[in-house]
C-alpha cells in the first residue's frame, strides 16, 4: 500500500474492526534510520494491534529500524520482499529480495536479534518466470530452517521486475492460491496468510478453510466498510457494528483534532482515505466529489464532511 494509507487511514479502520490486525504501508528502513523517525513511525493510540512494514536489505539498517519500531509502540515488524515498485528495485529490495534467499535470512536475523516483538516476512510466490510450486516453496522452507520467522504473508501472484507497471503487477500474473494452500500443507508449524485479489468476505471464508489468515489490501481501501463485518464474522465479537452516521460524526471530530494539532495535518491528508466509505450507498458519487472538491476543501473545515454526509443520510432508507 505504498503511497496510499498513512495513520489517518488505519485510524479509520480501527473505528470499523475492533480486532483485524493492521499493516503500515512500505517504510523504508534507511528513511527510519537516517530520517524523522517521528514522520515515519509515529501512529495514532487505538491503531493497535499494528505492525510496522519495512523495505530494505541491510540488515543493519534493518535491525535498527525494527528496534525503533519496537520502541514506537508497534505489535509486529514485516519485511517486505513482494513489492515490484520500480523505485523499490533501486534499492535492491521489496520483490528481488526473492533472489537472494541468504540475504533475506541475514535481515530477518538481525531484526529478531534486535526486538522481542514479532518479526514476518511478505513475499510473492515468484519472482518474473518463476512458476513453479517449489520455487515459493524453497524460499519458505530455507527461511524456516535459517531463521525465528514463522508468520509468512503471502501474495498468490508472481511478481514481474520488467515490463509491468506496480498495477498491472496485481492484475496480470495469475492468481495461483493453490500454492498458498500447498504451503501451509508443507510447512503445518507455519503461520500461513494469503493474500492478492480477494474482494468479499465470502473469498475471505472459502480462504480461511486452508490458511491461517488473510491480508485484505486495496478492496480495504477501496470499500473500507467490508471491514464492517469482520469483527463479528470472523472474531466472535458481539459488539454492534458501527453505523454509517457515527462514523460520519468520528470523522468529522476526529479532522478537528488532528488539523488542530499543529503538526501540518490538513483535511485533504484525512478525508481521502474516507472516498470509498459510502460505497454501493445512494448519493455516494456525491459524498465522493464534495470530499475531493478543492474549492470545498480549501477551508480546511472539517464541517464538509457533516454536509457531504447529509447528502448520503437523506436519500437512503435506514433500517
Amino acid at each position: 500500500m505504498l503511497d496510499w494509507t498513512d495513520r489517518h487511514y488505519r485510524f479509520m479502520a480501527r473505528q470499523i474492526t475492533r480486532n483485524t490486525w493492521l499493516y503500515s504501508e512500505m517504510v523504508n528502513s534507511g528513511a527510519v534510520v537516517y530520517g524523522d523517525k517521528d514522520r515515519f513511525l509515529s501512529f495514532n493510540e487505538g491503531e493497535q494491534p499494528v505492525a510496522l512494514q519495512l523495505g530494505g536489505s541491510d540488515p543493519h539498517d534493518l535491525a535498527i529500524a525494527a528496534k525503533a519500531a519496537e520502541t514506537y509502540g508497534y505489535n509486529e515488524v514485516n519485511l517486505n520482499c513482494g513489492c515490484p515498485s520500480p523505485r523499490v528495485q533501486k534499492g535492491a529490495f521489496g520483490a528481488c529480495l526473492m533472489n537472494d534467499v541468504d540475504l533475506v535470512a541475514d535481515c530477518l536475523n538481525a531484526m529478531q536479534d534486535a526486538v522481542e516483538i514479532p518479526v514476518t516476512v511478505k513475499h510473492r510466490i515468484g519472482v518474473d518466470r518463476q512458476t513453479e510450486y517449489q520455487v515459493v516453496a524453497d524460499f519458505v522452507g530455507m527461511l524456516r530452517e535459517k531463521t525465528a520467522c514463522r508468520t509468512y504473508i503471502v501474495h498468490a501472484r508472481n511478481a514481474w521486475l520488467d515490463g509491468l507497471s506496480p498495477k498491472e503487477n496485481r492484475e496480470v500474473p495469475p492468481l495461483k492460491y493453490e500454492y498458498v494452500y500447498r504451503l501451509k500443507q508443507e510447512f503445518p508449524d507455519l503461520e500461513i496468510l494469503i493474500n492478492g485479489g480477494i474482494t468479499t468476505n465470502e473469498e475471505i471464508a472459502e480462504h480461511l478453510k486452508f490458511v491461517d489468515g488473510v491480508m485484505i489490501g486495496r478492496e480495504a481501501y477501496h470499500n473500507p466498510m467490508l471491514m464492517r463485518d469482520w469483527d463479528a464474522r470472523f472474531y466472535n465479537d458481539t459488539h454492534a457494528p458501527i453505523q454509517y452516521a457515527d462514523l460520519a460524526a468520528w470523522l468529522y471530530a476526529y479532522s478537528r483534532e488532528q488539523i488542530a494539532s499543529g503538526r501540518g495535518t490538513i483535511l485533504r491528508h484525512i478525508v481521502r482515505h474516507a472516498l470509498g466509505l459510502m460505497h454501493s450507498l445512494k448519493n455516494a458519487r456525491t459524498w465522493r466529489r464534495m470530499l475531493s472538491d478543492a474549492a470545498l476543501l480549501k477551508d480546511n473545515d472539517g464541517s464538509l464532511i457533516l454536509d457531504a454526509w447529509k447528502e448520503v443520510e437523506r436519500a437512503n432508507i435506514w433500517d
